[in-house]
């Protein structure tokens, strides 16, 4: 692994993304920019349609669909584990302690996870990357909004509260599709194609709008801890797991890439709501995600061999 091949990596995968994220960053700087309204489009319209273009033009048969699902939650488990076992050892207070496990547990693995895995492996291994993204963001919607919210959120409003979520749909949609060999129209065809062409940019964008809100935090012990073992300890479990759970190919490297991902900017949104240390959540998002190229650029290189 010579020093040129980690600098070509890091300039064709990753580079990429953080010069459009760091013009979303600077726009959000100097002038007024609604990141909500962004978000919203992102959330309703794009991502939905990414994900249901991804499924329904991709080979990734059902059995793959499952080891993904299962490989997904066995990563944040054991992520959301390990944070929990160094935030006792540091004995971090409470709040600090759910904040933690809260960043540790869930990757960036929409905004910044699919841009990267379609640029370094390609659609195939970003349609596996995207049912890990959908499986990523129903486990947050339930378990990580229980955690965050210390109590005020029963379990049947967050399982309810899957069905609020476009992406599901988008998801169901596209296996009713396959199953049935359904022949999408022209028209409706383009129109999603034009939709998931354009779901990647304005999410790399909102990246970058939504770290303007970084509140650095005094909480430096519960900051290292969140910080390290996401970027250190993510890729590690990822290979691990990918091993135990058979994955190989384009599998292999999209489900690794996702469980290496910093942590995912909506947690500021979700700690914020719920006001659990969101000083400490911002900071651990926007370090994480400027520190990440150091582990993703030499996984990426490992990846490909």
């Amino acid at each position: 692994m010579s020093l040129n091949e980690l600098f070509s990596t890091f300039a064709n995968n990753l580079l990429p993304i953080l010069l459009i994220a760091a013009a979303g960053y600077i726009l959000g700087k100097f002038l007024t920019v609604d990141s909500r309204t962004i978000g919203r489009i992102v959330f309703y319209i794009f991502s939905p349609l990414l994900v249901f273009n991804l499924m329904v033009t991709s080979q990734l048969n059902v059995q793959q669909a499952v080891t993904t699902v299962e490989y997904t939650v066995a990563v944040i488990a054991v992520m959301g584990l390990l944070a929990f076992i160094f935030g006792k050892i540091l004995r971090l207070d409470r709040p600090l302690l759910l904040a933690v496990i809260l960043t540790v547990a869930f990757g960036n693995t929409g905004n910044y996870g699919l841009p990267l895995v379609k640029f370094a492996f390609g659609d195939e291994a970003l349609a596996v990357a995207s049912i890990f993204y959908v499986t990523t963001t129903i486990l947050f919607n339930t378990i990580g909004v229980i955690i965050a919210s210390l109590g005020h959120t029963d379990l049947k409003s967050a399982i309810l509260g899957i069905f609020k979520l476009p992406i599901v749909y988008g998801v169901v949609l596209a296996l009713l599709v396959k199953a049935t060999g359904f022949v999408i129209p022209i028209s409706l065809s383009r129109t999603i194609e034009i939709a998931a062409s354009g779901a990647i940019p304005a999410m790399i964008v909102l990246l970058g709008l939504e770290l303007t809100k970084i509140e650095w935090s005094h909480s430096f012990r519960a900051l290292g801890v969140g910080v390290l073992t996401k970027l250190l300890l993510g890729p590690v479990v990822g290979l691990l797991l990918a091993s135990l759970f058979g994955l190989q190919g384009h599998a292999h490297q999209g489900s690794v890439i996702e469980a290496a991902m910093p942590a995912a900017v909506a947690t500021t949104v979700v700690a914020t709501e719920y006001r659990l240390e969101p000083s400490l959540v911002t900071a651990i998002v926007f370090l994480g995600t400027i520190l990440s190229p150091l582990t993703l650029t030499p996984l990426i290189v490992f990846l490909s061999r």
